[in-house]
């Protein structure tokens, strides 16, 4: 399983759980954070964890009930 962390939790992350989530990354290091919109952020994540195969880790109460 691949995570894909939302930019809520820190890149320096990455690095320390590659052993057990091999090819796991973060938002911003694949270009996809900042996005003006809460609603667009969270549609625009969740089409790419579906298009990629990742499972998306969230830090965000809010995002629930968009996702």
């Amino acid at each position: 399983m691949r995570l894909l962390l939302d930019e809520n939790l820190s890149r320096r992350i990455v690095p320390f759980i590659q052993d057990v989530y091999p090819d796991s990354t973060q938002v911003a290091l694949i270009g996809l954070e900042q996005v003006d919109d809460k609603a667009t952020t969270i549609k625009t994540l969740r089409d790419h964890v579906q298009a990629i195969e990742y499972a998306l880790l969230i830090s965000d109460h809010a995002c629930i009930e968009i996702l």
